[in-house]
């Protein structure tokens, strides 16, 4: 059955209320997903965010609702050792970004999900890429327990129709967070992940960044999140360690997460790809916070530059004759850049960024 009525800017507040409860993130994924279950039923939920900067793939956060760990680590290996046709790339090549994997006949069928699917109880899934014009924002994936009518055609459409308001919720919910650091600065921490895709050494800097994503004055993440994340992001840089164009897989977390921005990076320690991956787990700032920081907020490109001078220090006629502007343009830009962040002033728009 079609949406006969649908009201998208109401959806996108009541998700976004749902996942700025205080309370941890399975009871914020439990919320959303009381949210989506009238327009399209499941058993099981995963929403997890990213932002045009980063590409598709490995998410910045994440909310989950009775997803197993199993299951969840299951269809990650699958997903880099095996292919699976249904990843977020194929996708994004599709005029409607959703597939449902499980059952034969809906989308590119792949017998090893359906048996991943049917060892953890579950009958069918639906994966649904978050994007609009400037980008992928994320995936929506939800469950059917076994035994339950399996998705189908008709619900994929409903499914799009809850894009848009997906992704406003995802990025109300990163820029109501906090501009500023909240925790203090971390040296940098490294993870290891072995060949046989476990962690092997968490450094004590790295610990603490773990930590801060267990904090519960934070996001909040299911004790099992982190593990399963990194282990992802280590199969991501071995996947990506034989492509001479790639570059090495980075994941950047707004200050909603961990109380600052933080990147995330794997880089495989032999020229083969078959040992140890290292993680770093670092604070971050700067150019390299800037192309995320610009997603998030709906910064333009002209915006951009403005706010990449203003860095430097220099005052609105130097900016206006760097870039070629009038100084009422500038001022114009400004007053954009004041109004997206929130920011009091440039003081604190550079503080945003440098912290």
């Amino acid at each position: 059955m079609a949406l006969t009525f649908f009201d998208a800017g109401r959806l996108a507040r009541d998700l976004h209320a749902a996942a700025s409860q205080r309370t941890d993130s399975c009871g914020r994924g439990a919320a959303i997903s009381r949210v989506l279950a009238p327009l399209l039923p499941h058993d099981g939920l995963s929403l997890v965010a990213t932002d045009p900067a980063t590409g598709l793939g490995l998410g910045s956060f994440s909310f989950w609702h009775e997803y197993a760990p199993a299951l969840v680590t299951d269809l990650v290996m699958h997903r880099y050792r095996g292919g699976d046709p249904n990843r977020p790339a194929a996708l994004a090549g599709q005029a409607t970004p959703a597939t449902v994997v499980g059952p034969p006949g809906d989308g590119a069928f792949d017998p090893r999900v359906r048996e991943i699917l049917t060892a953890n109880g579950a009958g069918s899934e639906l994966r649904l890429l978050l994007q609009d014009r400037h980008g992928v924002w994320g995936a929506l994936g939800l469950l059917r327990c076994a035994g339950a009518c399996p998705f189908g055609p008709d619900d994929l459409q409903r499914a799009a129709r809850l894009g848009p308001a997906l992704v406003a919720a995802l990025r109300r919910y990163v820029t109501e967070g906090p501009l500023f650091p909240t925790v203090p600065a971390l040296p940098a921490g490294v993870v290891t992940v072995g060949p046989d895709h476990t962690i092997t050494a968490v450094s004590p800097p790295a610990r603490d960044w773990l930590d801060h994503l267990s904090s519960p004055d934070e996001h909040v993440f299911p004790e099992w999140v982190p593990d399963a994340f990194l282990v992802a992001l280590s199969l991501a840089a071995r996947s990506r360690a034989h492509d001479a164009d790639a570059w090495p897989p980075l994941v950047c977390a707004p200050p909603v997460v961990c109380g600052r921005w933080m990147t995330l990076q794997g880089q495989p320690l032999d020229a083969d790809a078959a040992g140890d991956v290292a993680l770093v787990l670092q604070g971050a700032a700067g150019d390299l916070v800037m192309p995320s920081f610009c997603a998030w907020y709906g910064i333009t490109p002209r915006e951009r530059a403005t706010l990449r001078e203003l860095r430097t220090g220099a005052a609105v006629k130097q900016i206006a004759r760097r870039l070629d502007l009038s100084p009422y343009t500038v001022n114009d830009h400004l007053k954009s850049l004041f109004r997206k962040t929130g920011a009091d002033g440039r003081d604190e728009l550079i503080a945003a960024l440098t912290g």
